[in-house]
């Protein structure tokens, strides 16, 4: 009786042991899809504000949880994304956590679950946005927008390495630059643009991405999937980010826009700090707000 009342016991303990550790694992679960998620910051494009090594948190719920297929996802399957509204709307200087959207080509837009960036938002939907000598400007903002110090160097900078001084579009009559650059119109959700060849170059890879089309321009015409279209509706809203250390950061003056779906949320605290070629804690960064 007794040795039966022990098993009993020990049965009983170990479904209590299994509940709450499933208990545990659901609740880390809805936190990470729906609260925050963990990042390690890679390199050094957001210098001086995050270095190589910091670990930091992303609060979603300022933009809002994203729900999708994460197994088609880990395919490398494209998904439809459903994002739970925020309660608060992405501002210029924000520093957002993104899924990075050309994990295979600059000239495609793609979703890779695996693959993310950090970058500062210097232009939002319905901004015009234009860089002169270096310097962001979104046309009626005084704010100055990102890191000035970094934009400082590039204005300051004649000569620049290959691969760095010529910018998106990539085209040699628009013929941008990271120190001239725009003015680019940011589409909103409803914003319509003509489809003229300007506009086709600045546009194409978003209306593609959108249509999951096919977009050619060709004696003076538009075609979407061999249909001749001389406007588009955009159906999602757009983001322009940027690093902070301007003069070694891949981000939207070399890819373009970044499509809202792909923002995973707000950086929002340096949680742990460890360098990367010591292996030593940074205790001074440890609870670090990120502004």
């Amino acid at each position: 009786m007794k040795e039966h009342r022990k098993i009993h016991n020990l049965i009983n303990k170990a479904i209590n042991i299994v509940f709450w550790l499933c208990m545990t694992v659901t609740l880390w679960f809805v936190l990470q899809v729906f609260i925050f998620a963990s990042f390690k910051i890679p390199s050094d494009s957001m210098e001086p504000g995050l270095i190589t090594g910091d670990n930091i948190l992303v609060w979603k719920p300022t933009v809002g949880p994203r729900i999708f297929n994460l197994f088609a996802s880990m395919r490398n399957e494209q998904t439809d994304i459903y994002r739970i509204p925020g309660f608060n709307k992405i501002k210029r200087n924000d520093i957002l956590v993104f899924n990075f959207p050309h994990p295979n080509s600059w000239d495609k837009i793609e979703m890779h679950i695996l693959k993310y960036y950090i970058k500062r938002c210097v232009g939002i939907p319905g901004d015009t946005l234009f860089i002169r000598n270096g310097f962001f400007h979104v046309e009626g903002v005084q704010t100055p927008l990102g890191n000035m110090e970094s934009q400082k160097g590039i204005a300051a900078t004649e000569k620049f390495q290959d691969g760095i001084f010529q910018s998106f579009p990539f085209d040699s009559i628009i013929g941008w630059n990271i120190k001239d650059f725009g003015p680019l119109y940011i589409p909103a959700k409803g914003d319509s643009v003509t489809l003229d060849r300007t506009n086709f170059r600045l546009y194409k890879k978003l209306i593609e991405w959108e249509q999951q089309g096919s977009l050619q321009y060709k004696d003076s015409t538009t075609f979407l999937n061999g249909k001749p279209i001389y406007g588009y509706r955009f159906q999602e809203n757009y983001y322009f980010m940027a690093g902070d250390k301007g003069l070694n950061s891949q981000d939207s003056r070399y890819w373009g826009l970044l499509p809202e779906e792909y923002i995973v949320g707000k950086a929002w605290i340096i949680w742990k700090s460890v360098d990367p070629y010591t292996d030593k804690f940074r205790r001074d960064r440890f609870l670090k707000i990120i502004h």
